[in-house]
């Protein structure tokens, strides 16, 4: 069966390049006659692909020397908890901006351990916008603030960095990371689950300033101790050794691509294609997030009568064209069209969305 042009939300579409070259490696891996799947972590094999991963994923971002980059496990909703249980401290309190599903699940795990100032919300505009700074309320005594730059299931997206003066300002940013040049220096932590730009499900980069290290709270677990990880590269634990392998590859694609601002004309072209078409559709498709807000990763949509919405996934499915269902939590549709969705994909999709609009509208 030929390839489809996956637009799930997570885990996400690999580039084909990347899969072609797993497929070449599976069994012999650097002609070691193994794969990356039975190379000791620690090895003479396995080390090489674990530092030049980490180098080119320091490259691609410009991430300063005073940064720590640690591969860990259990995905963004592990650092849910780790990110409280790693700044807190002797601290009390932490500052969350809540703009929609993830948001809502950092501040309920962040509950556990401590009092959760929430400093914003737009939940008041049902989510489809973000709040604007000067509303924000935050803490003088907050350990760290907590936001989510994009919120894949609403499809809403910071257009701006937000400015926490002397406090660490923590992102989650599993769903954009690699989707455009970022300034590292603006963060005090940034965490991002593997599974949408940055290889298979699996793995999670950290990326910590050095002077919050070491400020753990005693009863965090040791091997999801950031300093612990750091001062191990990473090795406290068995990783998962194939998907870090496979980000390894990823991160060399992206580097072939000319790097993140060359991703990020590409990005941008693919979401102004499917957003002109829901614009253009006279109301057919339709998506209510505000247009400064929109995602460029994640766009929802819905049709204009829902009892179409079989019709549309399964002649999306005939083309192609897979897992463009809405989230369980709001139905509809969703688009995600992370690095790894090609031009050529976003292009097929709108055709096949312009047609269906003209034939059912």
């Amino acid at each position: 069966m030929a390839r489809v042009f996956n637009f799930g939300a997570g885990p996400a579409m690999l580039p084909t390049q990347v899969l072609e070259k797993v497929r070449v490696e599976l069994t012999d891996l650097n002609g070691t006659g193994m794969s990356a799947m039975e190379m000791a972590h620690r090895g003479s094999g396995f080390r090489p692909i674990a530092q030049q991963a980490e180098a080119d994923l320091r490259e691609l971002l410009a991430i300063p020397p005073n940064y720590k980059v640690v591969f860990m496990q259990g995905g963004a909703q592990a650092q849910f908890a780790l990110v409280p249980l790693n700044l807190l401290e002797s601290c009390t309190r932490a500052d969350y901006i809540n703009t929609g599903h993830w948001s809502k699940r950092a501040i309920a795990e962040a509950a556990r351990y401590c009092t959760v100032n929430v400093a914003a919300s737009s939940e008041h505009s049902n989510f489809t916008t973000v709040p604007p700074q000067s509303e924000w309320q935050l803490s003088e005594q907050a350990a760290y603030v907590h936001y989510t730059p994009n919120e894949t299931i609403g499809g809403v997206e910071f257009p701006w960095i937000p400015d926490t003066g002397d406090i660490p300002l923590v992102t989650d940013m599993t769903s954009t990371i690699l989707a455009r040049p970022l300034d590292v220096s603006r963060f005090g932590v940034i965490y991002a689950a593997a599974q949408k730009n940055i290889g298979p499900a699996g793995i999670t980069v950290v990326i910590v300033r050095e002077d919050l290290l070491g400020r753990a709270r005693t009863e965090v677990p040791s091997v999801f101790n950031y300093k612990l990880q750091a001062e191990d590269n990473s090795m406290f634990n068995t990783p998962s050794t194939f998907a870090w392998y496979v980000s390894g590859l990823v991160l060399k694609w992206l580097k072939d691509k000319g790097g993140l601002a060359a991703i990020a004309k590409v990005n941008e072209r693919k979401a102004a294609k499917v957003y002109a078409c829901i614009d253009e559709s006279g109301g057919f498709y339709r998506n209510p997030v505000a247009l400064d807000c929109r995602s460029k990763s994640n766009i929802p949509f819905t049709l204009v009568d829902s009892a179409l919405d079989a019709t549309f996934l399964e002649q999306c499915q005939a083309a192609g064209l897979t897992q463009l269902q809405g989230h369980r939590s709001v139905g509809g549709m969703r688009a995600s069209i992370y690095n790894a969705m090609p031009e050529e994909g976003v292009d097929t999709l709108v055709q096949f969305m312009r047609h269906f609009c003209e034939k059912h509208g």
